[in-house]
């Protein structure tokens, strides 16, 4: 007999980067499920724009995910207004794109600030709540990026390793708390983040931020650690693994794969590239201003 599905009624989830794309849809479809959920975001307008379009115990709060200090009091507002924190997604992150030798470092760095430090600081945080109560679950949302690295996305594949492998090891020193993990690794998804990317063939073709939401629930609902989307992905990147390199990498050629990154049209993606390069606080209020 199949186990019941987890309630989400009532249950507390902050979301990080939650304002639009796989934040907002994730936040939408836990709001269904009865969740109460804290968007957190450096776009504070558009995190109360989306607060109130979802209605429910939604709440919109700032949020910088390189500071440590911020994202603790995102946390702790988040307990004060809603209760014990049940659930952390760490959604906030940024993919900048380009030939690595290229890249400059302040385009690197941010990426590592972003997708890296901020779940770094984000996981610690989460777990200081959820090890005394011996519950509470973890959801870092990574890529397959992170399983195989990505020709023109080379800084961006890198940080998704990060997090891949992060997420493996907490899952290993918590075993037995009470404590879940996830790791969430769709293929590119139709946000603005996926702005004028190569589209794959097959299972390698984007996906849509309800897709990868409906994932999200699912793991909640029925816990597991390796999330994937589309879930038939999950074959094609365990058995690429098994395969010689020369012969994998073939395959991912005459897929598209290696083509999806590095052969992006970077005028269809100027202005994600554009917010993306504002997204540490100052350059928010720079770019803001002008």
């Amino acid at each position: 007999m199949a186990k019941q599905p987890r309630s989400l009624t009532g249950k507390v989830v902050a979301i990080t980067g939650g304002a639009r794309g796989i934040g907002r849809a994730t936040a939408a479809a836990l709001v269904r499920k009865g969740a109460k959920v804290a968007i957190g975001d450096l776009d504070v307008d558009l995190a109360e724009r989306t607060a109130a379009e979802l209605g429910g115990d939604t709440v919109a709060l700032p949020l910088d995910v390189t500071d440590r200090e911020s994202f603790e009091h995102f946390l702790d507002e988040t307990e004060r207004r809603l209760g014990p924190l049940d659930v952390l997604v760490n959604n906030a992150g940024i993919m900048q794109l380009g030939h690595f030798v290229d890249e400059s470092d302040a385009v690197s760095a941010r990426q590592i600030d972003i997708n890296v430090h901020g779940v770094v600081y984000g996981s610690k945080l989460a777990l200081q709540r959820f090890l005394p109560r011996r519950t509470g679950h973890l959801i870092n949302i990574a890529s397959t990026a992170g399983k195989a690295g990505v020709p023109g996305g080379a800084t961006y594949s890198a940080t998704k390793h990060a997090v891949v492998g992060l997420t493996e090891a907490i899952r290993g020193e918590i075993r037995d708390s009470g404590v879940e993990t996830s790791v969430v690794m769709p293929v590119p998804v139709n946000t603005e983040l996926a702005a004028g990317l190569v589209r794959g063939r097959g299972l390698t073709a984007t996906v849509e931020p309800e897709q990868v939401a409906d994932a999200i629930v699912e793991a909640l609902e029925h816990p597991r650690h390796d999330v994937f989307v589309p879930k038939a992905i999950s074959v094609g990147v365990r058995f690429s693994a098994l395969l010689p390199r020369r012969l994998a990498e073939a395959i991912g050629r005459s897929a598209k794969t290696d083509r999806i990154l590095a052969e992006a049209d970077l005028s269809a993606r100027a202005a994600y590239e554009e917010r993306a390069a504002a997204s540490e606080p100052s350059r928010e209020r720079e770019h803001a201003a002008g």
